[in-house]
Protein backbone atom coordinates (compact mmCIF):
# COMPACT_ATOMS: atom_id res chain seq x y z
CA UNK A 1 0.00 0.00 0.00
CA UNK A 2 1.34 3.44 -0.92
CA UNK A 3 1.58 5.98 1.89
CA UNK A 4 -0.44 9.00 0.69
CA UNK A 5 2.33 11.64 1.06
CA UNK A 6 4.66 9.49 -1.09
CA UNK A 7 2.11 8.76 -3.83
CA UNK A 8 3.66 9.65 -7.23
CA UNK A 9 1.81 12.50 -8.91
CA UNK A 10 2.24 15.38 -11.33
CA UNK A 11 1.04 19.00 -11.22
CA UNK A 12 0.21 21.19 -14.21
CA UNK A 13 -0.20 24.95 -14.31
CA UNK A 14 -2.43 25.36 -17.30
CA UNK A 15 -0.68 23.37 -20.02
CA UNK A 16 2.75 23.59 -18.37
CA UNK A 17 4.16 20.86 -16.14
CA UNK A 18 4.94 22.29 -12.71
CA UNK A 19 6.43 19.27 -10.97
CA UNK A 20 6.42 15.48 -10.90
CA UNK A 21 7.20 13.92 -7.54
CA UNK A 22 5.62 12.69 -4.35
CA UNK A 23 2.26 14.12 -3.35
CA UNK A 24 3.92 15.90 -0.42
CA UNK A 25 6.48 17.57 -2.70
CA UNK A 26 3.89 18.49 -5.30
CA UNK A 27 1.43 19.87 -2.73
CA UNK A 28 4.05 22.25 -1.34
CA UNK A 29 5.11 23.31 -4.84
CA UNK A 30 1.50 24.02 -5.81
CA UNK A 31 0.93 26.06 -2.65
CA UNK A 32 4.00 28.18 -3.30
CA UNK A 33 3.16 28.68 -6.96
CA UNK A 34 -0.29 29.96 -5.98
CA UNK A 35 1.33 33.21 -4.88
CA UNK A 36 2.79 33.94 -8.31
CA UNK A 37 1.17 36.20 -10.88
CA UNK A 38 0.06 33.35 -13.14
CA UNK A 39 -3.69 32.99 -13.56
CA UNK A 40 -3.52 29.47 -14.96
CA UNK A 41 -5.51 26.75 -13.22
CA UNK A 42 -3.33 24.26 -11.37
CA UNK A 43 -4.30 20.58 -11.48
CA UNK A 44 -2.63 17.68 -9.69
CA UNK A 45 -2.85 14.20 -11.26
CA UNK A 46 -2.32 10.78 -9.73
CA UNK A 47 0.40 9.09 -11.82
CA UNK A 48 -1.24 5.71 -11.25
CA UNK A 49 -4.77 6.56 -12.34
CA UNK A 50 -4.53 9.84 -14.25
CA UNK A 51 -7.28 11.25 -12.03
CA UNK A 52 -7.25 14.68 -10.42
CA UNK A 53 -6.25 14.81 -6.75
CA UNK A 54 -8.05 17.46 -4.69
CA UNK A 55 -5.74 19.12 -2.17
CA UNK A 56 -6.46 21.22 0.88
CA UNK A 57 -3.69 23.82 0.72
CA UNK A 58 -4.76 26.00 3.64
CA UNK A 59 -2.24 26.90 6.31
CA UNK A 60 1.49 26.35 6.53
CA UNK A 61 3.59 23.71 4.79
CA UNK A 62 3.64 21.70 8.03
CA UNK A 63 -0.15 21.83 8.30
CA UNK A 64 -0.58 20.67 4.71
CA UNK A 65 1.80 17.74 5.25
CA UNK A 66 0.06 16.83 8.50
CA UNK A 67 -3.30 16.63 6.72
CA UNK A 68 -1.82 14.43 4.01
CA UNK A 69 -0.50 12.05 6.66
CA UNK A 70 -3.86 11.52 8.36
CA UNK A 71 -5.43 8.08 7.87
CA UNK A 72 -8.49 7.96 5.65
CA UNK A 73 -11.86 7.61 7.45
CA UNK A 74 -12.91 4.04 8.05
CA UNK A 75 -15.95 2.67 6.23
CA UNK A 76 -17.72 -0.46 7.40
CA UNK A 77 -20.37 -2.31 5.40
CA UNK A 78 -23.90 -2.02 6.81
CA UNK A 79 -25.20 -5.51 6.12
CA UNK A 80 -22.64 -7.89 7.58
CA UNK A 81 -23.67 -11.55 7.19
CA UNK A 82 -23.72 -12.99 10.72
CA UNK A 83 -23.10 -16.52 9.47
CA UNK A 84 -19.45 -15.62 8.85
CA UNK A 85 -18.40 -13.82 11.99
CA UNK A 86 -14.64 -14.03 11.31
CA UNK A 87 -15.16 -11.27 8.72
CA UNK A 88 -15.10 -8.86 11.62
CA UNK A 89 -11.41 -9.63 12.06
CA UNK A 90 -10.30 -7.38 9.20
CA UNK A 91 -12.46 -4.46 10.33
CA UNK A 92 -11.39 -4.80 13.96
CA UNK A 93 -7.73 -5.11 13.06
CA UNK A 94 -7.86 -2.00 10.88
CA UNK A 95 -9.56 0.02 13.63
CA UNK A 96 -7.35 -1.22 16.47
CA UNK A 97 -5.06 1.37 18.10
CA UNK A 98 -1.76 1.63 16.27
CA UNK A 99 1.60 1.31 17.97
CA UNK A 100 3.58 4.47 18.55
CA UNK A 101 6.11 3.70 15.82
CA UNK A 102 3.63 2.49 13.18
CA UNK A 103 3.32 4.78 10.14
CA UNK A 104 -0.06 6.17 9.18
CA UNK A 105 -1.03 4.08 6.16
CA UNK A 106 -4.49 5.44 5.48
CA UNK A 107 -6.03 2.01 6.13
CA UNK A 108 -9.71 1.73 5.20
CA UNK A 109 -11.80 -0.93 6.94
CA UNK A 110 -14.41 -2.56 4.69
CA UNK A 111 -16.40 -5.73 4.85
CA UNK A 112 -14.75 -8.90 3.55
CA UNK A 113 -16.86 -12.05 3.17
CA UNK A 114 -15.04 -15.39 2.90
CA UNK A 115 -15.79 -19.05 3.50
CA UNK A 116 -14.71 -20.54 6.85
CA UNK A 117 -11.88 -22.53 5.26
CA UNK A 118 -10.57 -19.32 3.69
CA UNK A 119 -10.61 -17.53 7.04
CA UNK A 120 -8.76 -20.50 8.54
CA UNK A 121 -6.06 -20.16 5.89
CA UNK A 122 -5.74 -16.40 6.47
CA UNK A 123 -5.51 -16.88 10.22
CA UNK A 124 -2.52 -19.19 9.75
CA UNK A 125 -0.54 -16.64 7.69
CA UNK A 126 2.20 -14.49 9.26
CA UNK A 127 1.07 -10.99 10.12
CA UNK A 128 -2.64 -11.68 10.39
CA UNK A 129 -5.55 -11.49 7.97
CA UNK A 130 -5.29 -7.82 7.00
CA UNK A 131 -1.56 -7.93 6.30
CA UNK A 132 -2.00 -11.06 4.19
CA UNK A 133 -4.86 -9.54 2.17
CA UNK A 134 -2.86 -6.38 1.52
CA UNK A 135 0.10 -8.47 0.39
CA UNK A 136 -2.08 -10.53 -1.94
CA UNK A 137 -3.60 -7.39 -3.46
CA UNK A 138 -0.18 -5.77 -4.00
CA UNK A 139 1.20 -8.98 -5.54
CA UNK A 140 -1.82 -9.16 -7.84
CA UNK A 141 -1.31 -5.58 -8.96
CA UNK A 142 2.36 -6.19 -9.75
CA UNK A 143 1.83 -9.46 -11.60
CA UNK A 144 -1.50 -8.72 -13.26
CA UNK A 145 -1.98 -9.99 -16.79
CA UNK A 146 -0.58 -7.75 -19.55
CA UNK A 147 -4.00 -7.15 -21.06
CA UNK A 148 -5.33 -5.71 -17.81
CA UNK A 149 -2.19 -3.63 -17.34
CA UNK A 150 -2.62 -2.14 -20.81
CA UNK A 151 -6.24 -1.30 -20.07
CA UNK A 152 -5.27 0.33 -16.78
CA UNK A 153 -2.63 2.45 -18.52
CA UNK A 154 -5.07 3.46 -21.25
CA UNK A 155 -7.67 4.44 -18.68
CA UNK A 156 -5.13 6.56 -16.78
CA UNK A 157 -4.10 8.38 -19.96
CA UNK A 158 -7.75 8.90 -20.87
CA UNK A 159 -8.60 10.39 -17.46
CA UNK A 160 -5.73 12.87 -17.83
CA UNK A 161 -6.55 13.77 -21.41
CA UNK A 162 -10.21 14.26 -20.60
CA UNK A 163 -9.40 16.61 -17.72
CA UNK A 164 -6.84 18.82 -19.43
CA UNK A 165 -6.99 18.30 -23.19
CA UNK A 166 -10.68 18.00 -24.01
CA UNK A 167 -10.65 21.26 -25.95
CA UNK A 168 -7.39 20.62 -27.81
CA UNK A 169 -7.43 19.81 -31.55
CA UNK A 170 -7.69 16.13 -32.41
CA UNK A 171 -8.87 15.10 -28.93
CA UNK A 172 -11.61 12.71 -30.09
CA UNK A 173 -9.33 11.07 -32.63
CA UNK A 174 -6.58 10.82 -30.00
CA UNK A 175 -8.83 8.96 -27.56
CA UNK A 176 -9.86 6.51 -30.29
CA UNK A 177 -6.18 5.86 -31.11
CA UNK A 178 -5.44 5.43 -27.40
CA UNK A 179 -8.02 2.71 -26.86
CA UNK A 180 -7.07 1.07 -30.15
CA UNK A 181 -3.55 0.77 -28.67
CA UNK A 182 -2.22 2.49 -31.79
CA UNK A 183 0.74 4.52 -30.57
CA UNK A 184 1.80 5.96 -33.96
CA UNK A 185 -1.75 7.23 -34.56
CA UNK A 186 -1.94 8.68 -31.06
CA UNK A 187 1.36 10.49 -31.47
CA UNK A 188 0.18 11.89 -34.78
CA UNK A 189 -3.11 13.13 -33.31
CA UNK A 190 -1.43 14.91 -30.38
CA UNK A 191 1.60 16.24 -32.27
CA UNK A 192 0.32 19.83 -32.03
CA UNK A 193 -0.54 19.66 -28.32
CA UNK A 194 1.62 21.48 -25.76
CA UNK A 195 4.81 19.51 -25.20
CA UNK A 196 4.28 18.80 -21.50
CA UNK A 197 0.75 17.49 -22.01
CA UNK A 198 1.85 15.33 -24.94
CA UNK A 199 4.76 13.84 -22.98
CA UNK A 200 2.70 13.08 -19.87
CA UNK A 201 -0.14 11.50 -21.84
CA UNK A 202 2.34 9.17 -23.58
CA UNK A 203 4.02 8.41 -20.27
CA UNK A 204 0.72 7.34 -18.72
CA UNK A 205 -0.33 5.35 -21.77
CA UNK A 206 2.94 3.54 -22.47
CA UNK A 207 5.26 4.08 -19.52
CA UNK A 208 8.36 6.28 -19.18
CA UNK A 209 10.73 3.65 -20.60
CA UNK A 210 8.70 3.19 -23.77
CA UNK A 211 8.32 6.93 -24.20
CA UNK A 212 12.06 7.46 -23.81
CA UNK A 213 12.81 4.72 -26.34
CA UNK A 214 9.97 4.66 -28.86
CA UNK A 215 9.96 1.80 -31.32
Amino acid sequence: MIDLPTKPCTAFEGHRLLLSGTLAEVAIAVRRSAGTKTADTTLVFDDGTGRIIDLDLRGTDAEILERLSRPAPTVVGRHRPRAIEPSEAVSNEAQAPKGRGRPKLGVIAREVTLLPRQWDWLAAQPGGASATLRRLVDDGRRTGNPRQQRRTAQEAAYQFMQAIAGDLPGYEEATRALFADDRPALEERIADWPEDIRAYALRLAFGPADHANPK
